[in-house]
């Protein structure tokens, strides 16, 4: 089978399209023959080997996979193991691997079938493989962590990418008053999607403008926490899906300076809420954000593009 391969860290250049063995699922597994794929800040982390501290579960010297990172995945079922129950051959799938295995940027990918859910009818392979990974992480950072409820001021930094717009439409069925922050370019697009103030953070500093929110979702992580605590109502929350280990340290060991406003991480779990993810896109109250599409020989060029920032939503991989 076609994959994208990778013996170095470093630009997208380092990318290269092979031929590699098709994979053989296991007793516990399926083998999906995908149709497309989508590209997380993960991805182009373990391609360019930054942050550094990275490299301690992709391999400090050289990735310890050829097979370039990928874990929002779309597409058909061609093989499942004997131990299987809820597929068949035929069944269209999507899921999260970031938890139970990568490697998803080839024809062929082999996954657990606990990562994998049934591809709605009227969902497109493109939209389903840009729904878990972003939507769990805005479900959980805002509703999990966050405890978002009506009537509060709501400010999300990073509203652009893939976790930010979905986040934008979730956190407007709670009958908030939402900020997004991005740059200049995506913030039509965050106004069309229910935002009612936006900031150009090329041009004004949303913890130095004197506003408070009841709710920071930070999907950047860019600030320390003293920083977004003066953005912060007295007995505010502010919530990151991550970061830098620095920043994440700086959050474990200084939150509670933070006096009443509470300081959380999202931990992370795969999959949790693709049902409710589903139940909402078929109500029409949610849809993913596709900026653009590259067919897989063009893998590299899509790496380029989100290295440049300026994508709006998602930008997807595909294999048809």
């Amino acid at each position: 089978m076609k994959a994208i391969v990778y013996d170095n860290y470093g630009s997208p250049d380092v990318l290269r399209f092979e031929e590699v063995p098709k994979p053989i699922p296991g007793d516990d597994e399926v083998l999906v023959k995908l149709q497309a794929v989508s590209i997380n800040s993960w991805d182009w982390d373990m391609l360019t080997g930054k942050p550094l501290e990275y490299r301690f579960f992709g391999g400090l010297l050289k990735p310890k996979c050829k097979l370039i990172h990928g874990c929002d995945i779309a597409g058909q079922v061609e093989a499942v193991g004997q131990n299987v129950k809820l597929f068949q051959v035929g069944d269209e799938v999507f899921g999260d691997l970031a938890e139970t295995g990568w490697g998803a940027f080839a024809e062929y990918t082999c996954a657990f079938e606990s990562a994998l859910f049934l591809k709605p009818e009227n969902m497109t392979f493109e939209e389903a493989a840009c729904l878990s990974h972003g939507g769990n992480l805005a479900v959980q950072g805002l509703i999990d962590f966050g405890r978002i409820k009506s009537g509060q001021t709501v400010l999300i930094n990073g509203g652009g990418g893939s976790t930010g717009t979905l986040a934008i439409q979730i956190a407007k069925l709670f009958d908030v008053e939402i900020t997004a922050v991005d740059r200049t370019e995506k913030l039509d697009l965050l106004r069309t999607l229910g935002a009612d103030h936006l900031i150009d953070y090329t041009k004004e500093d949303f913890t130095k403008n004197g506003r408070t929110y009841d709710l920071i979702f930070d999907v950047k992580t860019t600030r320390s926490i003293f920083d977004h605590k003066r953005a912060l109502c007295p007995d505010g929350r502010y919530v990151t899906v991550g970061g830098k280990t620095a920043r994440i340290l700086q959050l474990l060991f200084f939150k509670k300076l933070a006096g009443k406003c509470k300081m959380h991480m999202v931990g992370y779990k795969a999959n949790k809420d693709v049902e409710y993810l589903v139940a909402l896109f078929e109500g029409g109250k949610l849809k993913p954000v596709i900026d653009k599409c590259f067919p897989l020989e063009e893998t590299a060029d899509a790496f380029r593009y989100f290295g440049e920032g300026r994508f709006k939503g998602k930008i997807v991989v595909t294999l048809n």
